[in-house]
């Protein structure tokens, strides 16, 4: 029995299509950052990255209640690094690690730059509101002190196929309006 020349292109097609689905699912496409509330194990901010892009953890110091900011990026795996610090002077906890970047000044600030110190990810204990730990990423901030204060959240990175990227793509209300979860309970 012959098959029917509509059948086997139907056939082609699917097979083409299953294929496709299969390179874009082994492809790697962007990075992510997540934000998890520890205990709760609930993701309250993800944000897309780019390898080497940067975001910025900024927080007042809570004993010199003075600025901070952390800049981190993640690389072509997902692995978190640190990338500067800047605060207006030394605190409990800061200054320069032997070995590790180079301290410059930056108008009123010390800063250490050059980092690119691996820093995997990590846990934070957000501070009350006054301590302000917000994250600055592509001009936008996320203020945790204000939604999750006294929460421990683990920040990590994760590579997402390129699969993964293009059905994100199609959520255009959840990745245009609104790309992030910042204080959804």
């Amino acid at each position: 029995m012959m098959a029917r020349p509509g059948s086997l292109i139907i056939f082609c097609v699917s097979g083409l299509v299953l294929l496709l689905i299969l390179i874009a699912w082994l492809m790697p496409g962007d990075l992510e950052l997540h934000v998890t509330l520890v205990k709760e194990k609930k993701s309250v901010l993800v944000l897309p990255l780019k390898p080497r892009e940067r975001f910025t953890i900024h927080y007042y110091h809570s004993v010199e209640n003075a600025p901070i900011w952390e800049e981190h990026s993640l690389d072509e795996k997902g692995k978190l690094y640190i990338e500067e610090e800047r605060y207006e002077k030394f605190g409990a906890g800061m200054g320069k690690m032997p070995g590790v970047g180079r301290m410059v000044k930056k108008g009123k600030y010390e800063a250490i730059t050059d980092m690119h110190m691996p820093v995997g990810d990590f846990i934070l204990r957000v501070g009350s509101p006054g301590v302000d730990h917000t994250i600055i990423w592509r001009n936008k901030r996320f203020n945790l002190s204000d939604t999750i204060a006294h929460k421990a959240v683990k920040f990590s990175g994760k590579q997402r196929s390129m699969l993964y990227q293009i059905w994100r793509s199609f959520r255009v209300s959840d990745q245009q309006d609104n790309p992030y979860k910042i204080g959804k309970k």
